[in-house]
């Protein structure tokens, strides 16, 4: 029977087929390759989530009929589909090409193969009550692993594990081997794994070694076999290089004063590290940063100043260090009996002297730091101005002079200028130009009429719907002074007074404010800006126009 397990039994049976379909044999035979076609092994492989075709081939009668065929699938015992004169049916997940019965052809399709579909599968083929086929068709589900190295920290010659995960995989068991630079390290072994709630396994690998600084930055690989597929990881190690310990005290005045240990932690690797200090076994609580050696491994140096009381307990006295992937922690110990020898004159080391300069420099930087914000608010207080609002005349009569003035109080009034502006056009004085010969032109221009309370009219040479402000040449009469400065008496503050003489006319001040910027001189910056209250003009009669 070994020809039937190997699959040779198919070609025997096609041979005895052919010899049938011209004729010759009889009825036993016939029985025979029946038994011979169930007995043969066919077994389809199928990823998850794939479709799966199992087949069932006849050899019908010749100019056979459809409606005298009968055909069954079942699987553990239940019915998937059948085809025939009572009823056509088929189970939902499955699907089957009813076009190609004519030609004996019966194949089943799984869809989207899962493991609850594993199993023998039966076709059975009769045809006009007579039973012409049956054959077994086992399909089976196989998956293969995922792989996945997580990334770990080995230590420095001790002894460290590597583990390398196949997931979701199936049938088990697959089978783990390692390689370092190509070279297999650990020849494969198998590793059955467990299964997990979706009833896929899981495994794991383990590489038991010694790492050595030789091993930092070359290639490391794990490999995983199962059922003819193979997939492989590379990676490189992460190496922690537990570092040296030496433990120190500063030299203290007096046994009152506080102790400061320091810890030097040297040649380790990577940087990151955390350093605690512990008494009698009891952490204390914490404090700094690294430096990195010529070699690419780093050093650094903590300290821990004891309370007088800390120091009274004496003992023993710990510098741990902790680092990634590290089990227990790199320890420097000693006695405070021994780093705090209390009958020593105290002697200033090289270090102490070192931090005492650097006191001194600090101190001096703190002095000319104050000094420089105490010049600079001595400065700004100088410059200081009081600046009053604009001060304007009791009334305002068209075509008689009146003034605006401003005072400026301070310390450094004699750098400060004024700006004078009507609304916001600049005001220059036009006192020596004769514009003052034309103050009185509005016989020469179109005049419009005011109507004022009583009955009374004015005539002014611009409309009010004209513009606020006439052109250049029309301006009319302005004339700046300046008074100053005025020396207050014993307190140092000065006084400027600027004020404006100007002619008012309807057509150019009617509704408008005076603004006053000051400045210091050649500077940009608008210390303070003043503006007026629009005025009221009158005319010379005395009549308010607003």
């Amino acid at each position: 029977m070994e020809w039937l397990r190997t699959g040779e039994g198919n070609e025997a049976i096609k041979e005895i087929e052919e010899w049938l379909r011209a004729g010759e044999g009889n009825e036993a035979i016939k029985a025979t390759v029946e038994w011979l076609r169930a007995a043969s092994p066919r077994e389809i492989q199928a990823s998850p989530n794939t479709n799966a075709t199992l087949p069932c081939n006849v050899t019908l009668p010749p100019s056979a009929s459809l409606s005298l065929l009968n055909v069954r699938w079942m699987s553990n015992g239940s019915d998937v589909a059948s085809f025939g004169e009572a009823e056509t049916q088929i189970k939902e997940g499955f699907s089957w090409a009813g076009g190609d019965f004519v030609n004996g052809v019966f194949s089943l399709t799984v869809l989207r193969a899962a493991l609850e579909l594993q199993g023998v599968y039966e076709c059975t083929v009769g045809y006009n009550s007579t039973r012409l086929h049956s054959s077994n068709v086992t399909l089976s589900i196989l998956a293969p692993p995922t792989l996945s190295i997580p990334q770990q920290w080995v230590v420095l010659e001790t002894e460290s594990q590597l583990r390398c995960h196949a997931d979701g995989f199936y049938p088990p068991p697959v089978v783990f081997s390692w390689t370092r630079d190509g070279q297999v390290v650990q020849p494969p072994y198998d590793v059955e794994g467990e299964q997990t709630s979706d009833g896929y396994y899981e495994a794991a690998g383990n590489l038991t070694f010694y790492p050595s600084r030789e091993d930092q930055n070359v290639t490391f690989g794990c490999s995983v076999s199962h059922k003819g597929s193979n997939q492989n990881r590379l990676f490189q190690l992460n190496i922690t290089f537990t570092p040296s310990i030496r433990l120190s005290a500063m030299p203290s005045p007096s046994e009152d004063a506080p102790l400061t240990l320091y810890c030097d932690v040297e040649s380790f690797y990577p940087e990151e590290v955390s350093v605690s200090w512990l008494q009698n076994s009891t952490v204390l609580p914490e404090p700094p940063a690294t430096e990195q050696n010529p070699d690419g491994t780093f050093r650094t140096r903590h300290y821990y100043t004891l309370s007088p009381e800390q120091r009274g307990q004496g003992g023993k006295v710990e510098c741990a260090v902790n680092q990634p992937g590290v089990v227990h922690p790199a320890r420097g110990s000693g006695y405070l009996e021994k780093l705090d020898p209390q009958d020593e004159a105290p002697v200033l080391t090289k270090s102490a002297k070192a931090s005492v300069a650097m006191m001194s420099i600090s101190i001096v930087l703190v002095f000319l730091l104050c000094f420089g914000f105490s010049w600079r608010r001595r400065d700004e207080k100088l410059k200081s101005l009081s600046v009053s609002g604009i001060i304007l005349p009791p009334h305002v009569v068209v075509g008689q002079k009146g003034r605006v003035t401003v005072s400026i109080e301070g310390r450094r009034v004699d750098r400060v200028q004024a700006a004078w502006f009507l609304n916001d056009t600049p005001i220059s004085d036009t006192s020596l130009t004769g514009a003052s010969k034309s103050n009185f032109n509005c016989l020469y221009n179109p005049l419009t009429t005011i109507h004022l309370p009583y009955g009374l009219t004015l005539t002014s040479p611009a409309s009010e719907k004209g513009p606020l402000l006439p052109t250049r040449g029309e301006m009319g009469y302005y004339k700046l002074h300046t008074q100053g400065p005025l020396h207050s008496s014993g307190s140092g503050i000065q006084q400027l007074i600027t004020s404006l003489t100007f002619i008012p006319r309807i057509s150019n001040h009617k509704a408008a404010v005076f603004k006053c910027q000051v400045s210091y001189m050649g500077k940009d910056k608008i210390v303070v800006e003043r503006v007026s209250e629009k005025f009221t003009i009158l005319g010379r009669k005395r009549f308010s126009l607003r």
